[in-house]
């Protein structure tokens, strides 16, 4: 039996000159120990934040979240936009009550950060909240609703009604963003608020063993005199350089779960299709930041393989066990490529996945060209495109229908093997 569902391989190779892109507590660059040898790390929430930020020249602001523990002070300017005459004090009052009343979770007014504020900070919640543009709209014009003219015991009545408890409850629970649909949401106080991730995203690693290096500097006081010798300050900066194997894998049928939550049809096509160029095209060409000023490391990824499944989700990072050496002239990109160019199709044959997925390579210069073999050669414009079509066709009954009836004359006519499926990216 052959599970009908939709994920995506995301493969990148990417060479980062010196660099210190994501640090640890004291301030090198993170690193992790793989087949025996220390490499370079850049952590799976650095990659999935620089995600997110890609997201906002991709997407529209209506269909993106807001992670972040000023919930109160988010919903009262929309409460506030609603109602014009109402004052600032008594929307974050009310907005106070809808929050913990839709999500069960407890705000507080934090501390003062100086002697000189005069007045006390809006409430905050205890811990990040990641609500989106929509539920955001909808919760303040219930808050109006109910607490017309900014009376907060009128508020409370209104939500003492179990109906309208239920539907502000309701209301964080459809229409979520595309960054919520994809990287998840978890609620401490109210579990049944969690949105389970349709993104898989994985630690990006070297392939190849890394040693830090640190670089002294100096700063010159521009005011002194010849006289005056000396820096105005000296400091280190820890940082390495590397070729970095990232993984991502994305469960689409998930994704299509999570974002059809709340619609009549509850299988929107068109938005996942979206939803998934924008992640695609976002992981690809994003980068995180740390210390991007002092280092200027903005490089694009020299290869991107996606593959699309419909099993499991399978990572080649088994590929760089052994850690990949130096060529002749230097380099290690040539030495990646050549490795995946010899363990995919083995892999992928020993455990019966090469049976037609489709693969699409992006690749720059003639360092990547064994790659060729593993998909059909793209553009970044021609990858989004046709990604997203084979998308649309996997998602949409009609075509869904083809494919089953096509894979029962398949078995009927003895041409099929494999048992026992995993299904989900979990398997």
């Amino acid at each position: 039996m052959t599970l009908n569902r939709t994920i995506l391989d995301i493969h990148v190779l990417q060479t980062v000159p010196p660099s210190n892109l994501n640090r640890d507590d004291t301030g090198a660059p993170k690193s992790a120990t793989y087949g025996g040898v220390r490499r370079s790390r850049v952590s799976s929430q650095a990659w999935k934040r620089a995600t997110r930020k890609a997201f906002a020249g991709l997407l529209d602001a209506s269909e993106l979240g807001i992670r972040t523990k000023k919930v109160v002070e988010v919903l009262a300017e929309r409460v506030m936009d609603l109602d014009p005459s109402m004052t600032r004090a008594a929307a974050q009052s009310l907005a106070a009550e809808t929050i913990t009343t839709a999500t069960g979770s407890k705000v507080a007014v934090p501390g003062r950060k100086s002697k000189a504020d005069v007045e006390d900070p809006p409430a905050e919640s205890t811990y990040l909240m990641f609500l989106s543009g929509r539920q955001y709209d909808a919760l303040a014009a219930m808050t109006v609703e109910g607490g017309k003219g900014g009376d907060l015991k009128a508020l409370k009545d209104y939500f003492r009604d179990r109906e309208n408890k239920a539907r502000a409850k309701q209301l964080v629970l459809t229409e979520h963003s595309v960054d919520i649909a994809l990287f998840g949401r978890m609620v401490a106080d109210s579990t049944d608020l969690n949105v389970d991730a349709a993104a898989q995203v994985a630690h990006a690693l070297s392939v190849h063993a890394v040693e830090v290096e640190s670089d002294y500097y100096t700063a010159v006081d521009d005011k002194n005199t010849d006289a005056e010798t000396g820096a105005g300050m000296i400091g280190t900066v820890d940082f390495n350089s590397s070729t970095l194997y990232r993984y991502a894998a994305l469960d689409v049928n998930r994704l299509q779960e999570n974002l059809g939550v709340g619609h009549d049809d509850a299988r929107p096509v068109e938005p996942t299709q979206r939803a998934v160029t924008a992640f695609l095209e976002g992981f690809v060409t994003s980068l995180p930041t740390g210390k991007i000023n002092t280092f200027g490391n903005q490089t694009l990824p020299a290869a991107v393989i996606v593959k699309m499944r419909s099993r499991r989700p399978v990572s080649y990072v088994a590929a760089f066990e052994e850690p990949v050496r130096a060529g002749e002239g230097g380099g290690f990109l040539r030495g990646s490529c050549e490795k995946l160019a010899t363990f995919v199709p083995d892999l992928e044959k020993s455990f019966g996945l090469d049976d037609g997925p489709e693969a699409w390579v992006l690749r720059v210069g003639e360092e990547t060209e064994r790659l060729a073999s593993l998909g059909k050669s793209v553009s970044l414009p021609e990858l989004l495109a046709s990604v997203g079509e084979a998308v649309v066709a996997r998602l949409t009954p009609e075509a869904s229908d083809a494919e089953r009836a096509a894979d029962a004359g398949t078995r009927a006519g003895g041409s099929s093997g494999g048992a026992g499926v995993a299904s989900g990216p979990g398997a």
